[in-house]
């Protein structure tokens, strides 16, 4: 199910998945203000038009599939109470890697200079993309130079593990075992006195809960089906450009 409300910048994108009826919702918020992640009461009642229009079906809605957008978080948990929230596990892949390779980056940088005023040896020189880029990804040149740099005890190697550690949680095979793990790892970011790296951690003990849902999905749900309708749409959008009716 998709529309578009005219002059409004706004789409929804709705897909039932077979008869476990499992509901994915995604909506692109207004151009301009507010920014995502805001909850201003602009947005909030285009996002219960939804299940208006929906109606009593949504009484019946097992599983919700979104990502961290709050605005989502906030709807669902009012018109769907019944159902199990999963946050989409390839959104929360995608922060974890944007977030915690800016915060590597950033504890990169701020070593790198503060060896430099110390007069060590700049073993960080060069050594950017050894550590934001998967290590299956690297050349022989990089994996050395990352394996050399994990031999020292630096913010930024700590980081960087405390990230590859993090690419375990989805290998966990029950939702007991999941949150223990990410429980344990949220406490080792906390503590592992990284400001980016501990921003982070909150952000992950903030959805704590949303997050091993997808536990108790068992993986069954992802919103990958309404991103490539999503995509077909700009696609079928771009073709028609310049078109008239």
């Amino acid at each position: 199910m998709s529309w578009d409300v005219a002059g409004q910048g706004e789409e929804w994108v709705g897909d039932v998945l077979g008869r476990r009826a499992v509901h994915q919702l995604a909506e692109r918020p207004p151009r301009g203000r507010p920014s995502p992640g805001s909850t201003d009461p602009r947005i909030l009642p285009r996002s219960h038009n939804f299940f208006d229009e929906f109606g009593p079906r949504a009484r019946h809605l097992r599983f919700v599939c979104s990502d961290m957008w709050r605005p989502y978080i906030d709807v669902l948990a009012r018109r769907a109470k019944q159902a199990v929230h999963v946050l989409d596990r390839f959104h929360i892949a995608a922060k974890l890697a944007t977030n915690l390779n800016r915060a590597i980056d950033e504890v990169r940088a701020g070593e790198v200079k503060q060896m430099k005023r110390d007069g060590h040896e700049p073993i960080l020189k060069h050594s950017r993309w050894c550590l934001l880029r998967r290590p299956e990804h690297l050349s022989e040149k990089q994996y050395i130079k990352l394996a050399d740099l994990l031999e020292y005890n630096l913010k930024t190697t700590r980081a960087y593990l405390l990230e590859e550690d993090l690419q375990l949680l989805w290998e966990q095979t029950s939702a007991a075992s999941a949150t223990k793990f990410l429980t344990a790892w949220i406490t080792r970011a906390l503590r592992s006195r990284i400001p980016p790296v501990q921003k982070f951690a909150k952000t992950m003990r903030n959805h704590h809960a949303l997050i091993m849902n997808w536990f108790e999905a068992r993986g069954a749900i992802s919103s990958g089906a309404v991103e490539g309708q999503n995509n077909k749409l700009k696609v079928v959008t771009r073709r028609a450009y310049g078109l008239r009716t």
